[in-house]
């Protein structure tokens, strides 16, 4: 039961933190708004990390499970951004979103052990993601660049793996020092290098939403890295679902059109939660 709170709680906090990020992101831009929610979980999960010190079980097993979680957290970012730019969105978000999946396919090719049952209700929960997070179209003027599916693939690889690496990491090392290096890397990459650059800014407005991001996304890894200590399966997948969620929060918050086929995914997402909540409690 605990895998699957965590990865609820994680889907929550994740939608808070996309809804948050995507308003940010059209006041001051997508790079800044990054940079910001990096340096604000920084802000806050540093100051866990020193007070607990070094742990006993930080060996070269451990710091290369959190270097992976670093790299695949920030490199997925990237990707997604540039997929994004030359692709349609709708496209691209969706099959990025999939993270989930692919922790879970890692997590079982690892050797975790998972019923049919469940496995059939862990991808009911994946389609679900998939369709509601699929965007109207608006157009023929979309740019539809085939780069973009293989960009957003890779994303969903490179964050697929970062999910994994972080609950590997949580099992030995505390939930904070788990969570520390995408935000050590993200701040060490994308931070300094547009401070140096005299272009990191952020606007009155702006303000609120990148701390609320960036808090939220902390929120969101530590709910996730405790479940995963109890099934990284479970939680992965149930993570991802903050693709749907947020498809739904936007349609009530900004107004943006669901459309049919998002409908449908919002309701096998809850058909397939419903499942995994049965079998697995």
């Amino acid at each position: 039961m605990i895998s699957i709170l965590g990865g609820l709680g994680a889907a929550l906090a994740w939608t808070v933190t996309s809804l948050t990020a995507a308003q940010a992101s059209r006041l001051i831009g997508p790079w800044t708004t990054l940079a910001w929610v990096m340096l604000t979980g920084l802000v806050i999960v540093g100051p866990f990390v020193l007070a607990e010190g070094k742990p006993s079980a930080l060996d070269g097993g451990a710091v290369g499970w959190l270097a992976l979680a670093g790299a695949g957290n920030v490199g997925g970012l990237l990707l997604v951004y540039t997929g994004m730019r030359l692709g349609k969105v709708g496209v691209v978000a969706p099959i990025s979103s999939s993270e989930g999946a692919v922790a879970a396919v890692i997590a079982v090719a690892a050797g975790e052990h998972l019923g049919v049952a469940t496995g059939i209700a862990l991808a009911v929960v994946v389609v679900g993601v998939v369709l509601a997070a699929r965007a109207p179209a608006t157009g023929e003027e979309e740019r539809d660049d085939p780069r973009a599916v293989l960009l957003a693939l890779a994303a969903a690889c490179a964050f697929g793996s970062s999910l994994y690496a972080t609950a590997r990491a949580s099992v030995d090392l505390p939930v904070m020092w788990a969570v520390l290096p995408p935000r050590l890397l993200g701040v060490a990459l994308v931070t300094l290098p547009l401070v140096a650059a005299r272009r990191f800014r952020v606007t009155r407005e702006a303000l609120p939403l990148v701390l609320a991001s960036g808090g939220a996304e902390v929120a969101g890894f530590v709910s996730y890295a405790i479940g995963a200590r109890h099934g990284i399966a479970v939680t992965a997948v149930l993570a991802s679902q903050f693709a749907g969620l947020s498809a739904l929060a936007a349609g009530l918050l900004f107004r943006e059109r669901l459309g049919r086929v998002g409908i449908a995914g919002v309701i096998v997402i809850a058909a397939g939660v419903a499942a995994v909540s049965a079998l697995r409690a």
